[in-house]
């Protein structure tokens, strides 16, 4: 069962279009794994849709309400072209001897994976490219891996994919959508089994414990 969620809000300004291009595909692909906020994402989007339908034409001066009634039948009357270029669907990630099956919408994203690098801790990481200057990652942690205690410059988001990682507060499992901000301090690590994620950083990590400190000038190279 998935314990963690984004808010109502982040959801509805998800189908609202308002997010960025990292936290929409981090928001959709936790949608994907998840049947509660499906229902969450489907009902805001109803209503944004009788919010168009509905309020938008008496909020336009009335000299404008003619064309956007003819604009809005032409789009309902448009056909839907008769084929759609797709980019190739790859439902399967296969890394360090496993395969991980990819909810839709990384699957959908696949093409925009970069190469795979090493980070230190036992874990992989790839970009995934979306045309912004955000940094996003898919991030493999082997069994036994570790990240050094550290706090965040500004968020950190992380959607556990696949497997188990744990730090000082909980566990986090497959769908679990996991939001820290500069208030919190943690260590995530897995123990027994591997773990595939995806997170986004708005501002670089800050290790807060013993030797660690001296990273600081290289925290980059973790998650950026």
């Amino acid at each position: 069962m998935i314990k963690y969620h984004p808010t109502d809000q982040l959801i509805e300004q998800f189908a609202g279009g308002l997010l960025t291009p990292a936290l929409s595909v981090i928001v959709a692909t936790h949608i994907d794994l998840c049947p509660r906020c499906q229902q969450v994402a489907h009902d805001a989007e109803q209503l944004l849709a009788e919010q168009v339908m509905h309020t938008t034409p008496n909020k336009l001066p009335p000299e404008l309400n003619q064309q956007f009634n003819a604009m809005l039948e032409q789009i309902l009357a448009t056909p839907a072209p008769s084929t759609i270029i797709q980019p190739p669907y790859h439902e399967n990630l296969h890394l360090n001897g496993k395969v991980f099956n990819l909810p839709a919408t990384l699957a959908r994203q696949y093409h925009r994976i970069g190469e795979w690098s090493r980070v230190p801790g036992k874990m992989l990481k790839a970009p995934l490219h979306l045309g912004s200057n955000e940094c996003i990652n898919l991030i493999y942690m082997d069994h036994g891996s570790r990240v050094p205690e550290h706090t965040h410059k500004g968020n950190e988001i992380t959607l556990v994919i696949n497997g188990v990682f744990n730090d000082e507060q909980d566990e986090y499992k497959d769908g679990d959508f996991v939001l820290l901000s500069q208030q919190h301090t943690h260590q995530p690590e897995t123990r027994d089994e591997d773990c595939l994620t995806l997170a986004t950083l708005d501002a670089p990590l800050h290790f807060t414990s013993g030797i660690a400190r001296l990273l600081n000038p290289f925290s980059s190279l973790f998650f950026k």
